[in-house]
């Protein structure tokens, strides 16, 4: 039976957690998830822990930090003036928003804190600064 390696399409069934045991994304109820190794299309972690599985294998993974969404940058906090906020937005800490660059780029945030004259924003991936752990079972070598 063949095992998985660099540049191979997979399908994979995967239920991933924070250290805490809460559940933050599941292919349960959906197909499975399908990738090429070796193009950056998911976390280094998560393409690691694929490699050298077989069909049918099931096996749990802890990505550290470095190997997920890396740690908490600072510099992706940035204060906001309320009053740059659209009128129908109504800001709470955890909102996402959205922002368009100069050159028409969107960049994703989430509201960190709520001031009186100001929000703060934050631009890192929402699982950034965590250690996670994946469930993962090879569905499919391609």
């Amino acid at each position: 039976m063949s095992q998985v390696k660099a540049n191979d399409t997979v399908k994979v069934h995967y239920t991933g957690k924070l250290k805490d045991g809460q559940v933050f994304d599941s292919s349960e109820g959906r197909e499975p998830l399908e990738f090429t190794l070796g193009k950056g299309m998911l976390i280094p972690g998560f393409e690691n822990a694929v490699i050298e599985m077989k069909v049918n294998d099931k096996k749990t993974v802890n990505i550290p930090v470095n190997e997920a969404y890396g740690e908490v940058n600072p510099d992706l906090f940035h204060n906001v003036e309320k009053a740059m906020l659209p009128a129908e937005v109504k800001p709470e800490v955890g909102l996402g928003l959205v922002s368009k660059d100069p050159q028409g780029n969107e960049h994703q945030f989430r509201i960190a804190e709520v001031n009186e004259d100001h929000i703060i924003v934050d631009g890192n991936h929402p699982l950034a600064g965590k250690e996670l752990v994946f469930d993962l079972e090879l569905v499919e070598i391609k």
